[in-house]
């Protein structure tokens, strides 16, 4: 009797019912692209660690003009560039800068995106015409652009670039959180909330955020990538982090001069933002099927 209960254990396991939170987690180990990704990002992860407590300041910037453009080896894995310094300690100590800016832009276009797309869905009207015409606006200017003015007004600093990329990102949020609140507004939890006098900042970021957010936890993942790439290329055009510190798109724009001979310098950058970027995007792939109620079987 006992060998017949165990053997209904494994069978209950399978078909008992997970919690919403645990069936998204189950639908992302299951899609293999995210699992990809995010295996990806783990591995630039601890590279931003190794370089936190392994590479200091002095190891990036230190000249050792004997072994300048020297091609990878078993002593210089990532070779090193004209000055003699290791390709290796810097590629790995610029994934302190992407990943900062890739974060950091992200939290300041989604808290103040967010904040304009709920004031325009929820209240609509002359507020809503003001917050969309300048999404319009900041729309309609290339971000690289864009970062190029913003950075030449508040000078050249890793928080300045920060904020430039949030800058830019922002109106992607503006629109997906007032497109979200417009289709939820309406139900009848919300009036429920309006009619026991719950204050107004209440109903919009306790009621209608909470419901509405799947697609801005995917639009969140997916910009990181993007922000990454833009802050690349300002550092690449001299409008980013400058040297000597060794931010990727400025490893780069050093380099482009030795191409030819010495292709390496730009190939180890060139792959470190290609893998994250890449990671980001497959990982949001799997996070949106997994958010995707239609997608669910």
């Amino acid at each position: 009797m006992n060998k017949k209960n165990d053997a209904y254990v494994p069978m209950q396991k399978q078909f008992a019912k997970r919690s919403q939170i645990g069936e998204i987690f189950y639908r992302i180990r299951k899609n293999k692209g995210s699992m990809v990704g995010l295996a990806i990002f783990a591995i630039v992860f601890l590279c931003f660690l190794y370089s936190l407590f392994f590479i200091n300041y002095d190891m990036i910037t230190a000249f050792h003009m004997k072994d300048r453009l020297s091609h990878p080896s078993w002593q210089y894995p990532f070779g090193t560039d004209n000055f003699g310094r290791s390709q290796l300690y810097r590629v790995l100590y610029g994934s302190r800068y992407s990943l900062a800016i890739g974060f950091g832009g992200s939290v300041i276009a989604a808290v103040c995106g967010i904040t304009l797309g709920s004031i325009a869905g929820y209240y609509g009207g002359f507020r809503e015409g003001i917050i969309m015409r300048f999404q319009e606006v900041l729309s309609s200017i290339p971000g690289l652009l864009l970062g190029m003015v913003i950075i030449s007004t508040l000078g050249s600093s890793l928080q300045n670039l920060i904020i430039t990329i949030g800058i830019t990102a922002m109106p992607v949020y503006i629109r997906m959180t007032r497109a979200s609140i417009l289709s939820i507004r309406n139900n009848e939890y919300v009036e429920a909330a309006l009619a026991i006098g719950l204050p107004t900042r209440r109903v919009i970021f306790g009621q209608l955020l909470p419901n509405g957010l799947s697609p801005l936890i995917v639009t969140f993942t997916m910009q990181l990538g993007s922000m990454i790439l833009v802050a690349s290329g300002l550092s690449y055009l001299g409008f980013g982090i400058l040297p000597p510190l060794p931010e990727w798109g400025s490893i780069i724009a050093g380099s482009r001069e030795y191409l030819r001979s010495s292709s390496y310098l730009l190939t180890f950058p060139g792959a470190f933002i290609m893998a994250l970027v890449l990671a980001f995007n497959m990982f949001g792939d799997g996070l949106r099927d997994a958010l995707d109620p239609k997608l669910k079987k």
